[in-house]
């Protein structure tokens, strides 16, 4: 029997939208107000969600406790307070829209968890944009 658990998680972050190979006004009409050269910030909400088979000797699909230390370790560590553009390396060539970001979480939590199992990553960046990322 397959099913999927789901953790919740938090963090706090800034960015700024932009290409460094573009003209300010192409920056600005393509991106708007996310172009703030002194960056702004939003209060992502991010729901992991992890698919496999239960253990038929726990019960558990996966101890929530090593699901919630992963995700603590590769997000929350990582991006929480933090300018994105400047201090995730991830970032550095990477323009940390909300896609790019749900994308670069799915590849660290890829690497920590068995690959038996499937991930899915669910990231708001505003209570009315979110994205899906299942890899």
């Amino acid at each position: 029997m397959s099913l999927t658990v789901y953790r919740k998680a938090h963090f706090n972050a800034a960015h700024r939208l932009y290409r460094k190979d573009w003209s300010d006004e192409k920056n600005n009409k393509v991106f708007g107000k996310c172009n703030n050269p002194n960056f702004h910030g939003h209060n992502y909400e991010l729901i992991v969600g992890i698919t496999g088979e239960i253990n038929k000797e726990t019960g558990y699909l996966i101890d929530l406790k090593i699901m919630k230390d992963i995700i603590k370790e590769e997000v929350e560590d990582s991006f929480d307070h933090k300018n994105l553009n400047i201090e995730v390396s991830e970032f550095k060539s990477l323009n940390p829209t909300m896609e790019n970001i749900a994308i670069v979480i799915w590849n660290k939590l890829r690497n920590r968890f068995d690959i038996k199992y499937e991930i899915s990553v669910k990231l708001y960046e505003t209570p009315r944009n979110f994205v899906i990322y299942n890899g």
